[in-house]
């Protein structure tokens, strides 16, 4: 992050004694980022962080992706996976579906009502959008309360978990790193705080505000990490002799926060702004932009929807999150969609959206995008839910009927 934080106790100076109460030494733990050349937080643990007395293999879920081929641009109805009530009876780590993914990242869907064990991703860094409803994210840094419309940025390796608040389920779209999920480097001074044109700023961000302390004996920690085969994902259980939460105090610039993505001001112009206007994240080999609701193109001659557009060098996720995305109309996207155009194809506006946008001023639409820049597979949950008359959706005459 690019701003230092101080939560709980701290010694005044780092590397040095700080001692309980009862004069037993607080154990400190440095959680860095690229082999201590980047962003770390200190932690003082009331017990040893590294102390564990068992482990055990975690069955993941299947992580495994199959080509879009033949090429062609996807649909996927995130809302159906978990249509019947029975199927939310789940948690929002182990109930994730896998909908798209490569070596850089991963996109799943998950709608939970039940509580998740302690996580964590030894894998890279955690972007979770949540569409609906509340919970609370506890973790090592302390809590976080969430609800609709927050990404909640958890950073690798951090031991957390969802409880779910309210009377609805948790529904949430996981964007899963292999890298580290940061704010735009043009957003950014090179001291790292956010600048004057930045489309969010610091006061925007909420981070954990006291410590967060929990008891307990032989608890489990559940860890997604790397495996032997390249781009392998396995999982462990390992368990602690005591509750991980047992921080009193930490400094940094490395945590957990959440943004709301009704906080993000829209950059706009007099004709229509190229998508990396609405980047709000990025990672190793994607970035996540965000469309909000937002006037739109004020030349007296624009064209307020996005023109067509060949993905040279990039597949382009969409994740329709509210309002009616305009350049879509007719195609079968709802709430909950989600759509896949791949690179080497060229997308844009439905039959007629052109023209029924002009004169338009305001759009009210909202959806979460990560474009990236290697092929994205489709996964179980993708194949569960695809939406196959999509691909055709653009064939149709002037008037509106098909050819």
């Amino acid at each position: 992050m690019p701003h230092y934080r101080t939560v709980g106790e701290v010694p005044p100076k780092r590397h040095t004694q700080f001692r309980a109460p009862d004069g037993r030494l607080y154990h400190e733990e440095l959680v860095g980022e690229e082999g201590f050349s980047s962003d770390s937080s200190l932690l003082y643990h009331k017990e040893i962080p590294s102390a564990i007395v068992d482990a055990s293999t975690w069955s993941l879920p299947d992580l495994s992706t199959v080509d879009n081929h033949p090429l062609r641009p996807r649909h996927l109805q995130s809302h159906s996976l978990f249509a019947d009530p029975a199927a939310c009876n789940v948690d929002l780590v182990n109930g994730r579906r896998l909908l798209l993914g490569n070596s850089d990242v991963r996109l799943s869907y998950v709608v939970a009502e039940a509580d998740s064990p302690l996580y964590r991703n030894g894998l890279g860094d955690e972007c979770v959008y949540i569409e609906f409803g509340t919970a609370i994210m506890e973790s090592v840094f302390g809590s976080l309360a969430v609800g609709p419309g927050d990404y909640v940025i958890v950073p690798t390796a951090t031991t957390h978990r969802w409880l779910p608040t309210g009377d609805t389920p948790v529904r949430a779209y996981c964007i899963e790193a292999n890298s580290h999920i940061v704010p735009p480097k043009r957003y950014l001074s090179r001291f790292g705080q956010l600048l004057e044109h930045a489309p969010y700023c610091e006061r925007d961000l909420r981070a954990p505000a006291e410590p967060l302390t929990r008891t307990g004996e032989h608890v489990k920690v559940y860890l997604k990490h790397r495996g032997s085969v390249p781009g392998g994902i396995v999982g462990t259980v390992l368990t602690y002799p005591t509750h991980p939460f047992d921080v009193v105090g930490w400094d940094g610039c490395l945590y957990p926060y959440a943004f709301n993505i009704a906080d993000f001001e829209p950059i706009t112009g007099r004709v229509h702004q190229p998508p990396p206007v609405h980047q709000v994240f990025e990672g190793h080999n994607f970035v996540v932009c965000n469309f909000v609701p937002r006037k739109v193109d004020y030349h007296p001659l624009a064209v307020p929807v996005p023109y067509y557009h060949s993905n040279v060098d990039s597949d382009e996720v969409m994740f329709y999150c509210g309002g009616d995305y305009e350049a879509r109309k007719g195609s079968g996207i709802g709430q909950g969609s989600i759509s896949l155009h791949p690179g080497g194809h060229a997308h844009g506006p439905g039959p007629g959206t052109p023209e029924a946008s002009l004169g338009a001023e305001f759009f009210d639409e909202l959806a979460v995008m990560v474009d990236t820049f290697r092929p994205l597979g489709l996964g179980e949950g993708a194949l569960d839910c695809e939406d196959p008359a999509y691909a055709w959706s653009w064939n149709a005459r002037r008037d509106g009927g098909a050819e």
